[in-house]
């Protein structure tokens, strides 16, 4: 761990087309530009020494620091306290809109809040994941870092004229850039850097700065007065929102599954997965929670991007099916795989990897979650149109042909194809939502066919995914091994909460997955995924434990198993994808998934505690 922080020890910063991650040292240790999808800037969160990274930090060598973000908003506060003086970075990333653009910025205020201070800033960009070099140019108004594969970084001093006193400017020979600067209490300085910037490092007068501050506060809290959430959870549900926000492509509407990549499920291990597309199950969640917010433009943005994908290939052949499992932001599908063996990972555990490829295997589960979503925002009022429902007729027809084969399920596993459990369930959602959604319209459709593929699967997972000697519903047919994807059979109306093989299912999953509240996907020992090593328990899987015990009537269980899971969070309030026997959070971060779980499960919590 030398050298590396904690991946809990980060906020995120955004503009709603890429993100930055801010450590409580105030280093930005991983920045994207311009997508969150393209190479890294900063990288430092993956290899320390070749990564690169922009840091501000006091020059004295004792401090203590705190971190929060203010509230209502996605800007970040790190604070610095030391005997002499007391300051504060203030981190944010001024708001893109919808037209894709080439042009982010991210601003870094330097200020002094007691006594006096000095900060230490230094800018080491490491273009294209580390491997174009650079050159700095630096001018009385700034600095260009000029990269061999064309890229730009500008840096803009945050300053008034007559300030230039307060700075002092080193270059080295790897082209990076130091400062240090002296504030007593009420001064503020700092500086931005631009990607894709229309022309030279230009001064930025205070009021310039405070401008544009203002305007991010705005934006920020005026989105966040959407949200019709007034529960008992509403700090964390609210982060959540904005977490949720700050991985949206607003371009396109997609949803990031986490802004990172290659962030190790086990320290040292090769779990190392890329997070920043846009994955069909996490975009149909995303539809439960923001609509269940109130966040309505965000859930319409969600459909749409989901309707282009099931028309674009619709009726389509193939065993692959006309759905990818994920999909760049922009909606295009090139995720090919590869390894930066240049880098060596975080804390040391590499692969790196870039691009996932996992997008061509075949998941079943994924026809289910986007029916059941898109019929989940149609009873809310969202309208399908005729080429929607045509597209969406194709799909099931093709899943009538072709639900009956193994598959690689929702975990992507890379052991072989299995008959998954879980992805036969949601292959009986996907017919049930078609059969509901054409009933209630009158729409045309294979009715007949549809209906008898439904009880197909219903007979089918009945007979061979249920496990006399677990006394539960079990990862794949023929094994004995249980799967805490399986915990939304209830949720999703394929059995009743109150079932009796429903409560000897989840007693089960407790007794094998539950450690202390967490939950564990499943165990690969007894299940091999053609991975090695193991992993931690898995965030989004606790929190579906919380709404199956809702359901389940078992109230006060859920309700402690919630407040729990609260405790591990980051100071900010964010998730990773899991947590570690430490506590430790493991992982990319912060996971969209978690997030919408979090939301999904505090407001069937909230709703069992109100009563009827």
């Amino acid at each position: 761990m030398d050298g590396y922080p904690l991946i809990e020890n980060h906020g995120l910063i955004g503009d709603l087309q890429t993100a930055a991650l801010v450590t409580t040292e105030g280093t930005v240790d991983w920045f994207c530009s311009p997508r969150f999808d393209s190479p890294s800037v900063f990288g430092a969160l993956l290899d320390t020494e070749k990564g690169g990274h922009c840091t501000v930090r006091p020059a004295h060598p004792t401090h203590a620091t705190k971190q929060l973000y203010l509230p209502g908003t996605a800007i970040l506060v790190t604070r610095f306290m030391t005997e002499a003086g007391a300051g504060e970075v203030v981190d944010f990333m001024p708001v893109t809109g919808t037209t894709v653009t080439a042009r982010h910025r991210l601003v870094r205020l330097v200020r002094c809040v007691r006594g006096t201070m000095t900060f230490q800033v230094e800018i080491a960009p490491r273009f294209d994941y580390g491997r174009a070099k650079h050159e700095a140019h630096i001018t009385e108004h700034g600095a260009v870092f000029a990269a061999e594969d064309g890229t730009e970084l500008t840096m803009h001093p945050i300053r008034e004229p007559e300030d230039e006193r307060l700075l002092d400017v080193l270059t080295d020979q790897d082209g990076d850039l130091s400062l240090s600067v002296t504030l007593r209490a009420g001064q503020q300085r700092g500086l931005v850097l631009e990607t894709g910037a229309a022309g030279p490092p230009a001064e930025i007068r205070l009021d310039a700065y405070q401008r544009l501050f203002d305007q991010t506060v705005a934006f920020w809290r005026s989105w966040l007065t959407q949200s019709r959430y007034t529960g008992r959870w509403r700090e964390m549900v609210e982060r959540s929102a904005i977490t949720l926000k700050l991985m949206t492509f607003a371009p396109s509407g997609a949803l990031v599954a986490a802004p990172t990549t290659a962030l190790p499920e086990q320290l040292g291990g090769e779990r190392n997965w890329d997070y920043r597309f846009t994955w069909i199950r996490d975009a149909s969640f995303s539809v439960y929670a923001l609509l269940g917010l109130g966040f309505t433009e965000e859930a319409r943005a969600f459909i749409a991007w989901l309707s282009d994908r099931v028309k674009e290939r619709a009726g389509e052949s193939g065993t692959t099916g006309p759905l990818n499992v994920m999909y760049k932001v922009d909606g295009s599908a090139d995720l090919d795989e590869r390894i930066l063996d240049h880098w060596e990972g975080y804390a040391g555990s590499a692969p790196v990897r870039i691009g996932n490829g996992a997008a061509t295997q075949l998941q079943l589960d994924i026809y289910g979650e986007a029916l059941d979503s898109m019929h989940f925002a149609h009873e809310r009022g969202f309208q399908i149109g005729h080429a929607g429902w045509t597209s969406m007729r194709e799909n099931l027809d093709w899943l009538a042909d072709h639900w009956d084969q193994p598959e690689e399920g929702i975990w992507e596993t890379r052991g072989g194809r299995q008959d998954f459990t879980y992805g036969r369930v949601m292959s009986w959602v996907a017919f049930d939502r078609a059969l509901r959604l054409a009933e209630s319209k009158g729409w045309p459709s294979a009715y007949g066919r549809w209906r008898t593929e439904r009880d197909s699967v219903y007979d089918q997972v009945m007979a061979k995914g249920w496990s006399e000697d677990q006394q539960a519903f079990v990862q794949h047919y023929g094994s004995g091994v249980l799967d805490s994807s399986l915990l939304r059979m209830s949720t999703v109306g394929f059995l009743s909460p109150e079932d009796p093989i429903w409560a000897t299912t989840l007693d089960a999953i407790e007794g094998k997955l539950v450690s202390d509240s967490l939950v564990y996907r499943y165990d690969p020992e007894a299940s091999p995924d053609g991975l090695r090593g193991s992993e931690g328990t898995f965030s989004l899987c606790t929190f579906m434990y919380v709404d199956a015990l809702v359901r389940a009537g078992r109230t006060d269980q859920a309700r402690l198993v919630y407040e729990k899971m609260m405790g591990y969070a980051n100071h900010l309030g964010l998730y990773s994808e899991e947590v570690d026997p430490t506590g430790r959070q493991l992982g990319n971060f912060p996971q969209a998934f978690t997030h919408l779980a979090l939301i999904d499960a505090t407001l069937t919590l909230d709703k069992a505690l109100d009563g009827p």
